[in-house]
């Protein structure tokens, strides 16, 4: 299913101005890319984005004033298609009087910002790239550790909830227990964040269902979290070797993107919460520049071959 937003959405979040009819209020956006409508207002309708939002800014402005009004109308007019959402005008600018008659005609709401066109086309950018993005669902929890987005996940009863209880009284924060929802908002970023119904709850297999917030306070939970690090937690496998040294680098996909990911076996007795915070706190140190696997690796090298050296 297509996802889309409304002209509306956008005016009461970005809290911008209506200048003339409302009654395209309702009209959708399929697309967080935008158009200046630069060459378009010189008559060139060859490549004409007519599904964008059209932003003006002082360029844009500044020239439609050095036309003539029956021109302007023209030009105005021609824009105006059933496919267009919405015309927005930055800085505040005075808006062209022919551009309000022939939206206002076409059914098409003009906004207006007191944000710089720049500024505002980041915003418009950031809001509809996040409305618009695709969604899926994942079974695991979502907490944000030291500053990273943590996604913990394995099969069900494996202890993911406690494990995140844990890691909330050690002073970490909760996005999403159960059922993750993840969204690409660019070619390089996942947000997690948690449905509406279940955000801050957290279940407990004997206990049942808690509220994070309300038990340790708003500094335990937020809404959303890049997700940087995968941790997969699974029953522990006797034939199975694990990585001792931490040399290898495991990735899971999540869309078209591959994010690191570390498997840790369970058992009685192993402190899965500070063995993931410590995961966390390594993965960190490894994107800083520093591995204490590959340095251990190295110094053993150095240490072999100067003990060779020495008995040749």
């Amino acid at each position: 299913m297509t996802k889309t937003v409304t002209v509306n959405e956008l005016k009461k979040r970005l809290k911008l101005e209506l200048i003339g009819s409302d009654k395209g209020l309702d009209r959708t956006i399929m697309t967080s890319d935008l158009s200046r409508p630069g060459l378009e207002l010189t008559g060139f309708f060859s490549y004409y984005p007519e599904d964008r939002v059209q932003l003006f800014g002082m360029t844009e402005i500044s020239f439609s004033e050095g036309m003539s009004a029956e021109e302007r109308l023209k030009r105005y007019t021609q824009m105006c298609t059933s496919r267009t959402p919405a015309f927005i005008i930055a800085r505040s600018l005075e808006v062209p009087k022919e551009l309000v008659e022939a939206a206002d005609k076409a059914g098409i709401p003009v906004l207006r910002s007191r944000l710089k066109t720049t500024r505002l086309s980041v915003y418009i950018t950031n809001f509809l790239e996040s409305k618009l993005a695709p969604v899926i669902s994942k079974h695991g929890v979502l907490v944000d550790i030291y500053g990273l987005g943590v996604l913990i996940t394995g099969n069900s009863g494996v202890g993911k909830s406690e494990t995140a209880l844990e890691l909330i009284k050690r002073g970490h924060r909760l996005v999403a227990d159960d059922n993750v929802e993840i969204r690409q908002e660019d070619e390089i970023s996942l947000i997690g964040s948690s449905p509406a119904i279940i955000e801050h709850l957290l279940e407990i297999r004997g206990l049942g269902i808690i509220d994070v917030m309300t038990l340790f306070g708003a500094g335990a939970v937020r809404s959303s979290k890049k997700i940087t690090l995968v941790v997969d937690l699974e029953n522990w496998d006797p034939n199975k070797q694990y990585d001792r040294v931490g040399l290898t680098t495991e990735t899971t996909k999540i869309f078209d993107l591959e994010i690191p990911k570390i498997t840790i076996p369970v058992r009685p007795g192993r402190n899965l919460a500070i063995i993931i915070e410590v995961a966390a706190m390594n993965f960190r140190l490894k994107n800083m520049g520093y591995d204490a696997a590959e340095k251990f690796t190295s110094d053993l090298s150095k240490y072999i071959d100067h003990n060779r050296s020495i008995s040749d």
